[in-house]
This record gives C-alpha cells, sequence and structure tokens, in this order.
C-alpha cells in the first residue's frame, strides 16, 4: 500500500514531548506538515525519555521489524552526555544502530546533540564531535544541533534548560526539516479521488 510508508523517530525525551502535552512535540508536528504538503507517511515516535544509545541498541532490532520504516530518525546521545559516560560507547552505539537500520533498508538521519561543558571542554568537544563523525562514516544526512534555534533562548525553553517548551517545538521541526525533506518521496497521485 503506497501510503504505508513509515517514518521511525528513534529519540530520548527531546523527541518524547518531555514536559509538555504529547501534541505539542515537535514530532506531531511533523505529522501535521507531512499531511498538509501531501506526502503519504505514517511517523511512528518511538521516543523513550531518558534512552542511553545503549538503551536504544537494545530497542532498535524490535522496532525496525515492527514497524519496516523507510526512514529512521535517530535522536540519541544526550542522556549518554549528560551521564558523562564513555565518548567511545556512544559512537559505537550509533555506529551499530545505523548499521542496523541500513540492513533494514532503511535511509537514517542522523541528529547531533550538543552538551552544557558539565565535564570539562575535552569531554564536551570529544561528544559533539561524534555526531559528524558518525554521519561521514556512514554518508549520512546530519542536523548538526537539533535546539540550535532554541537553547539559547530561555523563552523557547522549559525552566530546566534542556527541553524545549511548546512554543520551542515548531523552532525545533524549522531545525530538522530541512535534513529530512530531500529523503521524502511524494505519493504518486491516486486516480479519481
Amino acid at each position: 500500500m503506497a501510503s504505508a510508508r513509515t517514518i521511525l523517530v528513534f529519540g530520548d525525551s527531546l523527541s518524547a514531548a518531555y514536559g509538555i502535552r504529547p501534541e505539542q512535540g515537535w514530532v506531531p508536528l511533523l505529522v501535521q506538515r507531512l499531511h498538509a504538503q501531501g506526502y503519504g507517511y505514517q511517523v511512528v515516535n518511538a521516543s523513550v525519555s531518558g534512552e542511553t544509545s545503549s538503551g536504544g541498541l537494545e530497542r532498535l532490532p524490535r522496532a525496525l521489524e515492527l514497524h519496516t520504516p523507510e526512514i529512521v530518525i535517530l535522536e540519541l546521545g544526550a542522556n549518554d552526555g549528560l551521564r558523562g559516560l564513555p565518548v567511545s560507547a556512544l559512537r559505537e552505539n550509533l555506529a551499530r544502530m545505523v548499521q542496523l537500520a541500513q540492513a533494514a533498508r532503511a535511509r537514517v538521519l542522523l541528529v547531533g546533540i550538543r552538551i552544557p561543558p558539565n565535564y570539562g571542554s575535552r569531554y564536551t568537544e570529544e561528544f559533539a564531535r561524534v555526531f559528524p563523525e558518525v554521519a561521514q562514516q556512514y554518508h549520512l544526512p546530519l542536523v548538526p544541533f537539533l535546539l540550535d534555534k532554541v537553547a539559547l533562548d530561555p523563552a523557547l525553553m522549559q525552566e530546566d534548560g534542556m527541553h524545549p517548551n511548546a512554543a520551542g517545538e515548531p523552532p525545533v521541526l524549522d531545525t530538522l526539516w530541512p535534513y529530512l525533506k530531500p529523503l521524502l518521496k511524494k505519493n504518486p497521485p491516486s486516480g479519481g479521488r
């Protein structure tokens, strides 16, 4: 069925609408935009607040099997960084998830994250480099920093300074959209409707 193409959003609280009503998150806003622009995709949000890259790696095979996505938006790593987990493990886990998704014939959009410098500049810089390195290794499109338009604007962030508020979610989608759009295919017009 032509309309059964699936985008799997596989992330953490940044994609799970943490702290706001579920329909205010960037993923439901993406569903609306796809529909409005005539893209026939269903979007499955398999994001879990607090998820690390290792937890994601454990969950991904089942999600790929269940949803057979055409596109996987991979947004994980922030919780690894906030917990100071080894950057080498993050790189390995992201690479493995990309391999699994590609083996399942899905195209991957990798989403880059930056973290506050709690663990010093060396760790923060190594962490930030993981995303472009993995993207380059696997020839993936990369959203350089998901919160680019909102992170430094308190009016668009929740009290915790980590998660966008409802007003911050549309700019988050606007940051991701130019990288996702080239991966999308329009449905052929259906005859007689």
